[in-house]
């Protein structure tokens, strides 16, 4: 066998099929904070559907029940661990306007 040829042979790696993250039973709704809250980030953030690996269908129930459970103060908006301090970047500077008299 040409070496050409062998570049174009597929490996014989068997993968192991995933489970999906939503099964049957579970029932996607606002009041489900135990499965909503695998499909937000560390920010609060809806994570996409290739990395939930959710169908289009789901994905959009999933979105719509987050966004019911913000609303409705179940979810925080943003899940901010750290209260916004000032430092001394981010201190006012005096106006480049200079007053007028």
């Amino acid at each position: 066998m040409d070496k050409s040829k062998r570049t174009f042979l597929k490996s014989k790696r068997s993968f192991r099929k995933r489970l999906p993250p939503i099964q049957s039973g579970d029932r996607i709704d606002y009041k489900n904070m135990s499965l909503i809250s695998r499909f937000i980030s560390e920010q609060g953030k809806i994570l996409s559907r290739r990395v939930n690996r959710l169908t289009l269908k789901q994905q959009r129930l999933i979105t719509v029940a987050i966004k019911q459970a913000r609303i409705l103060s179940l979810l925080p908006f943003l899940n901010n661990e750290k209260q916004f301090e000032r430092t001394e970047s981010t201190t006012r500077t005096p106006s480049l306007r200079a007053r007028k008299r």
